[in-house]
């Protein structure tokens, strides 16, 4: 799996404010992990200004420019919290840390190691993320853990280790997009999502070759229209069949690279012998993206890639988060290596990762299924070098467990967990089928939640501990093209909070565990780079100094790599024979099928203002006024057809729940689709509504389809 170890180049873009003398650090949102310089001598009077970065080029979104906001909210959580007599009270931190040991010992000792489960968060820092999967695993010995990324990248993940053998969702600097004179974005919507990643798509866009696959007409897919580009406005849910249609078109009208097909890769007999009956009438009818449509898609690609080396295909959360989240990118790599783009300079697929530490997050320990360095938990090789750097037995260390929902459903059931800790997530709004997740951590024995709100799920916690905001803590975290970043401390916490490091220290001390748990975050850093040396996210060069000292670090970083993997796959893929791998898969469709009851498709998404379930930016003052309330945008045709009209409150109503909204008239929605954000909670949450119909690969729930219909609210 060769790679170009050279640095991408300083980008161009807008001038940034000069740069002030102040702490240098990364934004607490996205995925795309901008640059920004914190001054300021306490929370009230922190103030925070961008940086040039290769990432940003020296822009911020709103919530970033807001994010101080965040560290000074009367919200925060500055003391234990302990539920005495139905309700939450303050406490010591000896009292909370012994109701939680306490019961950690009992319910083990009761029901054994694996009624104790954990569930994290594609937030938290690679090294809490790393100690979070260490604790499960050495001091608790459960298997029961997963994380809320589970639901982020898990499909595109899966997708990317069958077909290259290797998961990072961008396996190129984010920078080399600039260079495109077309981009596909696969259920994307960057402008709202992470508006400094735009900056990376003029190119395209002044030449008319940004194009978006969206059922919305997006404010992302609007700036492709502007300039000439193409909005396909498919329904939920097709994804695939327009995948497979556009691989028809590339085919039979000659724009497949046969020679890099045939050097390559293998498979793609497998996959034609599919693609083949989807002709592009067909995906039509299907998707309703028209044909003429799909066919200046696929030429835009290949022209791109013919005269300027410039064309890419980016996936997002719109087509992965779905039950078949896994085959649909599939389908979509299939696409992209018949054009010839992945492992070609100026050109490739990519995924582009949501959470802050989305993409480091899932490599180091987190996952039901995995350990340090994107290792399998079920590699005997894996474990035995795991083991060799926690100082345990290999044969103690736990197999893979439930993934996310599949654990949290079986909270407080007969053979499941009895005792949960959540860390960096809010599942009361943020899983799907909501309402069960809701009655199942009420049935358990305890629930212990680490935050530093007091979020939805915090709220019917037992035992809150409260826990350090980003600006106040030391560590790394890895954006959506694999670079180590640095995040670093610019204040000191309110006394009574502690990191998360030492509550697993002191909780592993508490309940007998002999192994050293660190609580510095350099030191668990270096242990990590020596769990995951040899394993696919390698981070074993990977230094704080080096960071520190502003080197651009993108794993794998090892002694063979020593400065870092920008671009991956330039001469070979990561599989055993170097080839990537036409994998051949159908469309399915949604799990549920709309009929009289439901007769509309609903599916769920982000506004600019607000952060996945919302739990930090509904506190600050700006975002939550500039987004409003709970609404849901309707067709002008749907809405009077359920006798509705733009401002009314409305019921939308599933098989599963209902989710209260203000109606938004939007004349660019198909008639038969509704949206809805997922910021909100209480009777405004959106996953009141959602399918959790799994995945079978990557075990995604799905969210971005399911049958509903509107009622109007006296």
């Amino acid at each position: 799996m060769t790679t170009d170890v050279t640095s991408p180049p300083r980008p161009l873009g807008r001038d940034a404010p000069s740069e002030q003398a102040g702490v240098a650090t990364h934004c607490a949102y996205c995925g795309l992990q901008c640059a920004m310089t914190l001054t300021g001598a306490s929370a009230a009077d922190l103030t925070v200004s961008p940086r040039r970065f290769p990432t940003n080029r020296g822009g911020l979104c709103q919530k970033g420019w807001t994010s101080a906001e965040l560290l000074r909210t009367p919200g925060r959580l500055t003391t234990p919290l302990v539920r005495r007599d139905g309700q939450l009270a303050p406490a010591s931190w000896d009292e909370a840390l012994d109701v939680v040991s306490d019961a950690i010992v009992r319910t083990q000792t009761a029901y054994g190691r694996d009624a104790v489960a954990v569930f994290g968060g594609g937030g938290l820092t690679n090294e809490k993320a790393y100690q979070l999967g260490k604790f499960a695993r050495v001091a608790l010995r459960t298997s029961q853990i997963d994380y809320n990324g589970r639901w982020c990248m898990s499909s595109a993940a899966a997708a990317g280790i069958r077909c290259f053998g290797l998961d990072r969702g961008l396996p190129f600097p984010v920078t080399d997009i600039g260079s495109a004179h077309a981009v596909l974005l696969l259920g994307a919507n960057p402008a709202e999502t992470m508006p400094p990643f735009l900056t990376h798509l003029v190119r395209a866009a002044d030449a008319g070759g940004l194009m978006v696959a969206d059922p919305r007409l997006t404010p992302t897919a609007a700036k492709a229209l502007d300039g000439g580009g193409l909005h396909l406005q498919l329904r939920p849910g097709t994804d695939a069949a327009l995948a497979l249609g556009m691989l028809h078109l590339a085919v039979t009208e000659g724009y497949a690279d046969r020679g890099f097909i045939a050097e390559r890769t293998s498979g793609f007999d497998d996959v034609w012998a599919v693609a083949a009956q989807w002709l592009p009438e067909r995906a039509e009818r299907v998707t309703g993206v028209a044909v003429t449509t799909m066919r200046a898609a696929v030429s835009g690609l290949a022209r791109a890639r013919d005269t300027e080396r410039g064309a890419y295909v980016l996936s997002a959360r719109g087509t992965e988060q779905h039950a078949s989240g896994t085959d649909t990118v599939t389908a979509f790599i299939a696409l992209a290596l018949a054009l010839g783009l992945p492992g070609n300079p100026g050109t490739g697929f990519g995924t582009i990762t949501g959470q802050g530490n989305g993409q480091g997050g899932r490599e180091h320990g987190q996952k039901a299924d995995q350990l340090p360095g994107y290792r399998k938990i079920d590699d005997p090789e894996a474990r035995a070098h795991v083991a060799s750097v926690w100082g345990v037995d290999p044969a103690d260390l736990p197999g893979p467990g439930r993934s996310a929902f599949e654990l949290l459903s079986a909270l407080g059931t007969d053979g499941g967990p009895h005792v949960l800790m959540v860390h960096g997530s809010n599942p009361v709004v943020s899983a799907p089928d909501a309402r069960v997740v809701t009655e199942r951590l009420a049935a358990l024995d305890l629930l212990v939640v680490s935050d530093f709100v007091l979020s939805e799920t915090a709220a019917v916690a037992d035992v809150v501990l409260p826990v350090l905001q980003w600006a106040e803590e030391e560590g790394t975290l890895t954006n959506l093209e694999g670079r180590v970043l640095r995040r670093r401390k610019a204040l000191d916490a309110p006394s009574e909070c502690r990191s998360e490091l030492e509550v697993w220290s002191e909780l592993a001390r508490r309940i007998g565990c002999s192994t050293d748990f660190p609580t510095d975050p350099r030191v668990v850093f270096d242990e990590l780079r020596r769990a995951s040396a040899g394993g696919p996210a390698d981070y074993s060069a990977v230094t704080w100094e080096r960071l520190d000292a502003g080197e651009s670090l993108h794993w794998p970083c090892s002694a063979e790599r020593p400065q870092g993997t920008p671009r991956l796959f330039l001469d070979a893929f990561a599989t055993p024979d170097g080839l990537a791998r036409f994998v051949a898969v159908d469309h399915a469709g949604p799990v549920e099928a709309d009929d009289t009851a439901y007769p509309l498709v609903a599916t769920t998404g982000r506004v600019l203002q607000h952060y996945q379930s919302g739990a930090q930016t509904r506190l600050v003052a700006e975002l939550a006024a500039a987004a409003g309330d709970m609404f849901v945008h309707v067709h002008p045709d749907t809405a009077e057809a359920a006798g509705l009209a733009d401002g009314d409150r409305a019921d939308v109503v599933s098989r599963r729940g209902r989710t209260r909204a203000v109606v938004r008239v939007d004349d660019d929605m198909r008639p038969d689709v509704v949206f809805l954000p997922f910021h909100w909670g209480g009777d405004a949450r959106a996953n009141s509504l959602t399918h959790a119909a799994l995945d079978p690969t990557s075990r995604m729930p799905e969210f971005k389809a399911c049958a509903v219909r509107l009622e109007a609210v006296a």
